[in-house]
């Protein structure tokens, strides 16, 4: 009976590291890893069960995000600087003041900082069923 409550304790910690392991991975796609300002759940009479998410990303000089994808609709507006991205089977160029809307699940191959000196900030909102993640690895 031992044996098997350390074997099954044993793959439980196994599979709570490898899974905060892909969580870690799929969040943190640039250096500085996205920050969460607003969360609130949605239910009206046309929305239920509804996320909002809206969250900063901070993009270092130079620095390219890795691919990932959104699971969820995804809408961002640039803050400062001015980015190079990849998705939606496009390369795009937006700068400071310019918005864009990322089509759920389409891999973004990256986002490029064009600056060499400072940081590029952008302000993303996703929207979604409560609970599913607004970012994950690319397939």
């Amino acid at each position: 009976m031992k044996k098997v409550t350390l074997i099954t304790l044993l793959l439980c910690a196994v599979f709570i590291t490898v899974h905060a392991q892909q969580i870690s991975k799929a969040i943190n796609v640039t250096k500085t890893p996205p920050k969460v300002i607003f969360k609130q759940l949605i239910n009206t009479e046309d929305l239920k069960n509804q996320e909002v998410t809206v969250v900063v990303v901070t993009i270092a000089p130079g620095e390219v995000s890795s691919p990932h994808i959104h699971p969820i609709p995804t809408v961002g507006y640039v803050l400062e600087g001015e980015v190079e991205m990849n998705f939606n089977g496009k390369t795009h160029r937006f700068k400071k003041g310019e918005a864009f809307y990322e089509v759920p699940n389409e891999t973004h191959k990256g986002t490029k900082n064009l600056s060499a000196t400072k940081d590029a900030k952008l302000l993303v909102y996703f929207i979604g069923t409560k609970g599913k993640p607004f970012i994950a690895p690319a397939r």
